[in-house]
Order: C-alpha cells, then sequence, then structure tokens
C-alpha cells in the first residue's frame, strides 16, 4: 500500500465515518495526536473468530509444602491445599469475586499423592522433604478431613473446581524410561465415589501432570496414557449413573507434543476426553535474569502462538468434540522471579497470553497460582492481590477485569503503526458493544499513544473505492462535530511511580486497596467522549468498553 493511501486510509479512519459502525473516535489534531505518533485498531465485528468458557478466567492451587525452596528462596508459605487458610476473608472475597472462579487443584505433587480413604495398605502420612526423591519429596496423602474443609470453602466462595488425580499409581519402569503398565485407579476411584456420597461437585477430573510427551519428572506413552483415559470416563459414568450431571474428563496437563497429543486425541474419540490441557512456561527458569526484557519483547511473545496453532490445528484436524484449555500457566517455571512475576510488569505477558490464547479458540486459561509461589495472584503472607489483581497481589485486578468486561465471542483484531501496543477485541460482556484490551510494552516516550478504533467493514470499503473509480478523497464522508452523545468507558492500569517492578497498581491513576474487612474495592471507570481517542501511558494496561460499536457478531447473543 502507497504512502499517500495509507495517509489518506488513516485520516479516513480518524474523522470518524461510522455511520456504519456508530461514532467512534475522531482525529483532531493538538500536541501528542499527530499522524505519525498514532495507532490505528482495526476491529472486525462482522463474525466472531472464538468462542471462549464464560468462566475463561481460571487459577490454581497448588501441594506444595512450606519447605519447597527454588535457588535458595521458600515462595510458598503456607499456600498449600493441605494447610491454606481457608477463613481468610480476602481469600474468599477474592474467589467469590469472579463468580464463578475455576480452580484447578494440581501441580508436580498431584501425581505423588494418595486420598485417604481408608486403604490400609496406604497409610495417609504428609510429605516429607527428600532429595532422592522425584521432585524432593515423598509421596504424600490427602486427608479426607482435609477434603470437607477444601469443599466447604469453595461452595461458600463459589469456586468451580477441576481435581488433578494421580495419574502413576501401578507404573512400572520400561527400557526406554518412560513408565508403563496400567493406571491402578483403586485410590482414585475411592475419591470419586467419597466425592459423590457427600454431594460435592466437580466441574471435571484430570488424570495426571507433565506426564506426556517427554514429561517432566516421569512419561507415559500415549497410548498407554488413552487407554488410562478411557478407564476414568468409565469410572466416572459408573459413579455419577443416575446424576444429571457429569464432570468432566481433562489430560493431560501437560506440555504440548504434537506426534502424543494427536495421538491421545485420536485414541480417545468420540466421547471419553472432554478437554485436553497443556501447561505454558515459556518465559524459562524463574532465576533467569532477562525475563523482563523478554515479557517485553513482542517478537517473543508471538512466538508462543505457534503452540495455541499448532494445537488448534490438531483438533480440527481430528475432527472431535475435545476441547483445548490451558490447564497451568505460571511464565516463570520454578516458583517464578520475585519483583518480575509478582509485580506489574508480569501484568503485560498474563493479559497478552489471556488474548492470544482465547483467539485461537482455548475456552479457559488457569493461571499458576491464586496464592503461592512469586507468580500467584494473591501475596502467600498477607493475602493481598499483587498487581495482576489489586494491591501486593497485582495480577487478580487484569484477571477481574477480563472476566467482567470481555464477553465470549473473539473478535478479529489488526492493529498498525507500532508492535509495541497489543490489541485484542471481544463482544462486551455488558452489552452488545466491544471491549478492547490495550496494552503498551512500551516505555520510551514521555507522551501518551492515540489509538483509534475502526470496522473491518468500513476499512474494506475505503480500499474498495481507491481501487475502483480512484476518485475519492473521502471529502464527501460526513464528519462527527466535536462532541458526541456517546460516551465510552475505559480502566488505565499503571504502576506506581511509573515503576513496572512495583507491587502497587493504580486503576486511573487511583491506588487500588481491600479494606480492613478484606473486601474487593470497586473497580470505576472514567467515562470519556466517544469522538477522543483512547490516550495509552507508556507501561500502561487499557480495557475499553465500547457499548456503541457496532458489530453483527456481538448482537443478541449469550455473552
Amino acid at each position: 500500500m502507497g504512502g499517500g493511501l495509507l495517509s489518506q486510509l488513516l485520516g479516513f479512519f480518524f474523522w470518524g465515518f461510522l455511520w456504519l459502525a456508530g461514532p467512534v473516535s475522531v482525529y483532531s489534531g493538538g500536541p501528542g495526536t499527530s499522524g505519525a505518533d498514532a495507532v490505528a485498531v482495526v476491529v472486525d465485528g462482522t463474525a466472531a473468530i472464538a468462542v471462549t468458557d464464560g468462566d475463561f478466567v481460571c487459577a490454581t492451587l497448588d501441594w506444595w509444602p512450606p519447605d519447597k525452596c527454588d535457588y535458595g528462596t521458600c515462595s510458598w508459605g503456607l499456600a498449600s491445599l493441605l494447610n491454606l487458610n481457608l477463613s481468610n476473608p480476602i481469600l474468599v472475597n477474592a474467589v467469590k469475586a469472579f463468580s464463578p472462579l475455576k480452580l484447578r487443584l494440581g501441580g508436580s505433587l498431584q501425581d505423588k499423592i494418595i486420598y485417604g480413604t481408608g486403604d490400609p495398605k496406604q497409610p495417609c502420612t504428609p510429605f516429607v522433604k527428600s532429595t532422592s526423591e522425584m521432585f524432593g519429596f515423598t509421596q504424600g496423602c490427602l486427608p479426607m478431613s482435609r477434603w470437607d474443609e477444601l469443599n466447604e470453602f469453595f461452595q461458600k466462595a463459589g469456586a468451580v473446581i477441576i481435581f488433578g488425580l494421580n495419574a502413576l499409581n501401578g507404573r512400572v519402569p520400561l527400557r526406554d524410561g518412560s513408565l508403563g503398565g496400567p493406571w491402578n485407579y483403586t485410590n482414585a476411584a475411592a475419591l470419586i465415589q467419597y466425592t459423590v456420597d457427600k454431594g460435592y461437585t466437580i466441574h471435571g477430573w484430570e488424570l495426571g501432570n507433565e506426564l506426556s510427551g517427554s514429561g517432566v519428572g516421569a512419561r507415559i506413552g500415549a497410548d498407554q496414557y488413552a487407554a488410562d483415559v478411557i478407564n476414568l470416563r468409565s469410572i466416572i459414568n459408573e459413579i455419577y449413573r443416575g446424576l444429571l450431571d457429569k464432570p468432566l474428563v481433562l489430560a493431560p496437563g501437560g506440555f504440548l507434543d504434537t506426534d502424543w497429543f494427536t495421538e491421545i486425541i485420536g485414541k480417545t474419540k468420540p466421547n471419553s476426553l472432554d478437554v485436553i490441557t497443556h501447561h505454558i512456561y515459556n518465559l524459562g527458569p524463574g532465576v533467569d535474569q532477562h525475563l523482563t526484557e523478554k515479557i517485553l519483547d513482542p517478537t517473543y511473545l508471538d512466538g508462543e502462538a505457534g503452540t495455541f496453532r499448532d494445537l488448534q490445528r490438531i483438533l480440527r484436524s481430528a475432527g472431535t468434540t475435545t476441547v483445548a484449555w490451558v490447564g497451568e500457566a505460571g511464565g516463570a517455571y520454578n516458583s517464578g522471579h520475585h519483583l518480575v512475576t509478582d509485580s506489574f510488569v508480569f501484568s503485560f505477558w498474563y493479559l497478552d497470553q489471556l488474548g492470544m490464547s482465547a483467539t485461537y479458540d482455548t475456552k479457559t486459561y488457569c493461571r499458576q497460582s491464586l496464592i503461592g509461589g512469586n507468580y500467584g495472584l494473591l501475596n502467600t503472607t498477607t493475602f493481598h492481590p499483587n498487581p495482576d489483581y489489586y494491591r501486593r497481589a497485582i495480577h487478580p485486578l487484569c484477571a477481574l477485569l477480563w472476566h467482567r468486561l470481555m464477553g465470549r465471542r473473539v473478535l478479529s483484531t489488526n492493529i498498525t503503526g507500532t508492535n509495541k501496543i497489543r490489541a485484542y477485541a471481544h463482544c462486551a460482556r455488558r452489552s452488545q458493544g466491544i471491549t478492547l484490551l490495550l496494552i503498551n510494552l512500551s516505555g520510551t516516550n514521555s507522551s501518551t499513544t492515540p489509538v483509534f478504533v475502526t470496522t473491518q467493514t468500513a476499512y474494506s470499503a475505503a480500499l474498495k473505492q481507491h481501487h475502483g473509480a480512484h476518485r475519492t478523497r473521502f471529502n464527501h464522508i460526513p464528519r462527527l462535530g466535536k462532541t458526541s452523545e456517546f460516551t465510552r468507558e475505559e480502566y488505565h492500569l499503571t504502576a506506581e511511580d511509573g515503576d513496572i517492578h512495583s507491587q502497587t497498581v493504580l486503576l486511573n491513576g487511583n491506588i487500588l486497596a481491600v479494606d480492613s474487612g478484606g473486601n474487593i474495592p470497586e473497580l470505576e471507570p472514567v467515562a470519556v467522549d466517544a469522538t477522543q481517542p483512547i490516550t495509552v501511558a507508556p507501561f500502561s494496561i487499557v480495557f475499553a468498553h465500547i457499548p456503541y460499536f457496532y458489530a453483527p457478531a456481538c448482537r443478541n447473543v449469550k455473552k
């Protein structure tokens, strides 16, 4: 496209030609809004490119004991499923705020845990640190009294539960280094039966953790794993017989290996595996001193798109009803990195992951972790939210804004003018318009970047006119006035004092913190005249709810 045409098109966008789409921002000139500085976002609202679950945002709870340490730092504290303070009001309110929040219970030690259902052959003993054991701990146990306490908490907080089962029972070593033999499901079946007898609601049972492909600590062949998944489906069908709602079957909770995943998906068709789950730690080890540079590098972030694309292709080629979830994603493995994965900068990675995964039809995305390690949504000691949430637990704020503003339907979005601003659009959850997410990875400019929004249909019309009669100068396009009866709602997230490693986040310039009663603060937007561009500050995140944006894909659909 020639520079002259591009300039004309940008001017066309900025002057708000959208009698087709409703009013949008108007280019009005002035400091910081020159064409060279401006960014155009084109949203195609004609049809959704993907659809997520309504409770897309998910978090994990893990089994790690307090003496789980990485690189000389022990960051888990009392955050385990076995010792977490379930009566803490901040914890309860944080989960309640999502109404509901999916919680995936699992992690590395889930394949070393038994369930204390009364089998004398398997005594219920706690985890003990041992350097000779896989993952550094002996076998542990979930007492049924603790399972009762956990389910009382889940019901009180309104959580939706995915439970990760021990998939290593009964295995024997094989010559190739993998573990073979059928899964001994006796203990798992006893837990499932106990759960049903007590009337506890479980949304899904997941088999194993990171045993796919080359595995982490241990691995199981795809053929055997598929047979085990089929057995799990049979167990669930039998125990839940006569009940209206049967839980989902999920597997394998591991890293994508295309051949392995292709085989298990093919061998569990047509209805044994509901969800195929994969894990993401694409930033590398928590000890890496270059984590921040990776997070702020758009090319590095784009690299993970290949994983989502490959899994989407496998599912489509298989012709299966199985859908994809991210079952665990902590960014940097081995508990993350203090003042990176628990600070404001990690919000860029997290929200970009949510946006990217959704475009490839990922139905649910589970963040490691709700609490625990250096990547928890909540601070391990105080329970206060980290930047992704609110203050000193930032990340739940981002998660909560996503949950409340971004609807299920995902729209195609294209941004021109810079690769440092990431843009994702969904049908809005609370209107028939859209919500646009903008992530500014750049902190080099002292001024804000004006972002103008238009639609794919209008963009196409402009090109058609240009290549047709060659007579348009866009002078006939009616311009919006300097004011508009329409407004949009904006939520601007920035770090305190501009320090991206801060653990304090500002919403529209105001510090957010839970009150003395552990209550989550109100998340209030600012109303902005529709004729104005969205101004995106350096190193900031913006959610813009645009209710008047005309998007046929968002009309009269369940949000």
